[in-house]
């Protein structure tokens, strides 16, 4: 029979998504019932998340999460223009979620206490011009090419950061 220790570090593991990764040390308590004073569940799965932080003021990560939200919304978009060879919409699209000055503005302000995300962020924004030129040419391969490459932006960039919310930002 399990006892109650195993079962909640079994049901830890379920929830972090953490197949092979040890329990922090300091997450399960002696007593089964009882968690050390320190242990909670966001601070158990941000040690289990080795991504590197992002520090955020509250306003700041809102403000990023919703940018993004657009950019996935962006990304539907494109697909399914693309699907119908509407290239018109499809560089329309793809143009919401490239460059512009404020936009690179922003991605040095959002990424200035983590080194590398500003250079992630722009990446993304540059590839997504990319789409849009593609566009122009009217070849479906190559939007999807570009787009593969946009996408890849994404994941290698939420495979590396992860956000952290702070009280004050370090100057």
């Amino acid at each position: 029979m399990k006892t109650p220790t195993t079962l909640l570090a079994l049901a830890l593991c379920v929830a972090c998504g953490a197949r092979d990764e040890a329990i922090p040390a300091g997450a399960m308590s002696a007593h089964p019932r009882q968690a050390p004073a320190e242990f909670t569940p966001s601070a158990a799965l941000d040690q289990l998340d080795q991504r590197r932080p992002v520090p955020l003021l509250p306003m700041m990560a809102q403000h990023q999460k919703q940018n993004m939200r657009e950019h996935l919304e962006a990304v539907q978009e494109v697909v399914a223009a693309a699907a119908t060879n509407d290239f018109e919409k499809v560089a329309v699209a793809a143009k919401r979620m490239g460059y512009s000055e404020t936009m690179g503005r922003m991605c040095e302000h959002m990424g200035a206490g983590a080194p590398g995300f500003t250079e992630q962020a722009l990446a993304f924004h540059h590839s997504a011009d990319d789409v849009a030129a593609a566009a122009a040419t009217r070849d479906g391969s190559a939007v999807m090419s570009a787009l593969s490459k946009t996408l890849n932006t994404c994941t290698n960039c939420h495979a590396t950061f992860k956000q952290k919310l702070v009280a004050k930002l370090s100057e």
